[in-house]
């Protein structure tokens, strides 16, 4: 019984299954070019990424294109239509959201300075039951670190490139898969990990994105933002239920957007 647990033996059972925990893959593409990328690695994410940076200050204006998901050999995942849909709108989400701060977004293609193109490569799918069991061992380990079993270990692979004058200017290939130690948040949605993923996805293309020196970060109101359409900029309900109950809940967009 995880009761008679003393917490150092359960966080130590844990750590030696980590090891059985893969890599990432970010090897593979669909991007206009693969030339000039570097690797790079942040926190628990792997990625490549290019930038020029005198043409991308030269850019004040920016169209997003919705994100896609990628087909082909190297895929990895099985997903209904509904699945497909919330994935690819939290990536676009994520996207708006980082990049309004930074750009104007335009409605059309014509009214761009640059165009954004995204997509998501691949995706593993968080296990619910080892999940559960994650989230209530959770509870006899003090502090912000958490547990994560094998089983229950999601991830996400995503890319996206801004294109200016048929020129890639900027682009990253990313990829995450969750710990098994920290502060990645346990989920009884198979999208669980994918979707919370897509925001620390959305802040790296973001920063490869801009220019420099950065300019002042844009503000928005209901009234005038951009990316309304995909519901609020911040997770009211997510974050309580995960406060309350140890587990990320993952929310569909297209209800927040509605007036």
């Amino acid at each position: 019984m995880l009761s008679h647990c003393k917490p150092a033996v359960i966080l130590m059972c844990v750590i030696g299954l980590s090891g059985c925990t893969s890599a990432p893959d970010i090897s593979h593409s669909t991007l206009s070019s693969l030339e000039g990328f570097s690797d790079q690695k942040t926190g628990r994410a792997r990625f490549k990424a290019k930038r020029d940076v005198s043409s991308l200050n030269e850019v004040k204006r920016i169209y997003l294109h919705p994100a896609k998901l990628t087909t082909g050999e190297h895929t990895r995942y099985v997903l209904t239509d509904k699945e497909k849909r919330v994935v690819l709108g939290e990536i676009e989400a994520q996207l708006c959201f980082e990049l309004s701060e930074r750009y104007e977004i335009m409605t059309t293609q014509t009214e761009s300075d640059a165009e954004i193109h995204s997509a998501v490569t691949w995706f593993e799918p968080t296990g619910a039951a080892a999940s559960g069991v994650a989230a209530v061992a959770g509870q006899f380990i003090p502090g912000p670190i958490g547990l994560r079993l094998p089983g229950s270990l999601g991830g996400l692979g995503a890319e996206a490139e801004m294109i200016r004058d048929d020129q890639q200017v900027a682009a990253i290939i990313w990829a995450r898969r969750a710990q098994t130690v920290g502060t990645d948040t346990p989920s009884l949605s198979r999208l669980g990990d994918a979707l919370q993923f897509a925001e620390p996805f959305a802040d790296e293309a973001a920063r490869i994105m801009s220019p420099e020196p950065a300019p002042a970060k844009r503000t928005y109101s209901r009234d005038t933002d951009p990316c309304l359409k995909h519901g609020s900029r911040v997770d009211a309900g997510g974050i309580a239920a995960r406060i309350v109950t140890g587990l990320y809940a993952p929310t569909d967009r297209d209800a927040d957007s509605e007036p």
